[in-house]
């Protein structure tokens, strides 16, 4: 019974209402190693940081965001375009090593009519499978969860240094 609090993942609702730590921007927080945030970066290159999402739809769920603040792809420059999408496929690659999904949502929420909460630009790789939403999900308002992000974290880092 000690693992029975990492049966659910923390609703997003308090988070989505504004209750967050108290910083300008929570990507560039974690860029900048501020002890208010936790950081779930699994690798880094010159111009982004991988992260494990903190509230996961899925195990393995990742962000790709600059590490620059931008809030729109208008702003990136040719470099970044070549690195985010080297980095799509590198991150799409270890998540077929460790979870062997389905398959996947690739994209951004851009505005906050799109459900986006944080205006720096990031990207959200979401492992998919098949018959995945269960009874709970719906009328709990939780998320099971087969992994703790920080379990997560661990096995990402470690394939990623792999590649």
């Amino acid at each position: 019974m000690e693992n029975i609090n990492r049966l659910f993942v923390p609703s997003k609702q308090d988070y989505a209402k504004g209750k967050r730590p108290n910083v300008k921007c929570i990507l560039c927080s974690v860029v900048n190693h501020d002890p208010e945030v936790e950081s779930l970066d699994v690798y880094n290159t010159k111009h982004f940081v991988v992260s494990v999402n903190l509230f996961p739809y899925n195990p393995g769920h990742l962000i790709i965001f600059p590490k620059r603040h931008i809030e729109t792809m208008e702003k990136f420059v040719t470099e970044e375009i070549i690195e985010l999408h080297d980095l799509q496929i590198k991150s799409i690659k270890v998540l077929n090593n460790c979870y062997q999904a389905q398959g996947y949502n690739v994209g951004y929420n851009l505005g906050k009519a799109s459900g986006a909460s944080i205006d720096h630009l990031h990207l959200h790789i979401v492992p998919r499978y098949q018959r995945e939403v269960g009874f709970i999900d719906v009328i709990g308002n939780a998320r099971i969860i087969v992994e703790d992000p920080k379990d997560t974290v661990k096995r990402l880092t470690e394939e990623f240094k792999k590649q």
